[in-house]
């Protein structure tokens, strides 16, 4: 405690006996005249609520770190759309660099979605093609399959680190939460960035949040900011030729209810399979949840909103060899 200077005088430290000065303080102010007509507001919708706390942990964290920018790969996709107009919103046009990094694999309608929402939000947007880039480490490394893929994306994840340490930008990662709980993403690679948007969003409330803004952007008379091809196309990484996220994955909606009963609702295997998952999914996502768990302790922090998220709210043992018991 520190002590007021009358009592560096007293000579028996009894602080009942030291003289206080106290300090006027002005009468409060009457009340306002007649009655004042209160109410209850309109709740507004879950995607409403979700959007704007998303903005404001955004704008918090990149203001409270002192960050004038952020910087983020747009690929056109769904994901990366979604997190560029929270940002946008979150901090304006002028402090959002959007980077389009084709490569042989990018078609040429997420180009253009890319550009479009650019367009469409007023944000730096700027094309760095990645091809040269890979083909000369393909040129000095013998490297095939999964190798190749993860190395596109660890391209792209340098380049936008490199933009950040050359203009002081906050690399914004782009990857939801059903990806993060089973493990899709490349270490280094789309995983880079100091800020994840979406970090506790799963894939499915994604597609519903690009729509509720664009609703509400339409509501107000103000242009959409996602391209409606990016919410409507299928999801895909493009790092392979035709590849889609349900080569690898159950469909979101499958997914992402199973997620939510293990994850949030910390149910076990034989719950879920009681509510109708195939017990075969279950499995396999499980068994990619669990496995997941080192790269989610080096996954960049992000806002949260559920009961929860990935962090200090759950955490697997990083080295254990226990399973949720299955059939097979």
């Amino acid at each position: 405690m520190e002590l007021p200077p009358a009592a560096l005088d007293a000579p028996t430290g009894d602080l009942g006996e030291m003289r206080v000065d106290r300090v006027a303080v002005a009468p409060l102010p009457a009340a306002p005249a007649g009655t004042v007509e209160g109410g209850i507001a309109v709740r507004v919708t879950n995607e409403a609520e979700v959007w704007h706390a998303l903005v404001l942990g955004l704008r918090d964290y990149v203001d409270k770190n002192g960050f004038r920018s952020v910087v983020l790969g747009l690929s056109g996709g769904i994901d990366s759309s979604v997190v560029a107009a929270i940002a946008v919103d979150a901090l304006g046009p002028h402090r959002v660099v959007g980077v389009s990094m084709p490569s042989q694999h990018s078609s040429g309608h997420s180009r253009d979605d890319a550009a479009d929402l650019a367009k469409r939000t007023g944000l730096d947007y700027r094309v760095e093609a990645i091809q040269p880039m890979v083909d000369a480490f393909l040129a000095n490394m013998s490297l095939s399959g999964l190798a190749v893929e993860n190395l596109q994306a660890r391209v792209r994840g340098v380049i936008l680190m490199a933009l950040s340490n050359q203009e002081g930008h906050l690399v914004l990662t782009t990857g939801n939460k059903s990806e993060l709980a089973v493990g899709y993403s490349t270490l280094y690679g789309d995983s880079v960035g100091g800020f994840n948007p979406l970090k506790d969003v799963p894939k499915t409330l994604v597609w519903k949040l690009a729509t509720w803004r664009n609703a509400e952007a339409e509501r107000r008379g103000s242009e959409p900011p996602i391209p409606d091809s990016s919410i409507t196309k299928p999801p895909s990484a493009e790092l392979r030729p035709g590849q889609l996220d349900t080569d690898s994955l159950p469909d979101y909606a499958e997914l992402d209810a199973i997620l939510a009963g293990y994850v949030d609702g910390d149910k076990g295997r034989d719950e879920l399979v009681a509510e109708g998952h195939d017990p075969a999914v279950v499995d396999r996502v499980l068994r990619l949840v669990d496995g997941a768990e080192y790269k989610r302790r080096q996954a960049a922090p992000g806002t949260k909103i559920s009961i929860k998220a990935f962090g200090r709210d759950r955490r697997l043992p990083i080295t254990n060899r226990w399973r949720e018991p299955s059939s097979s």
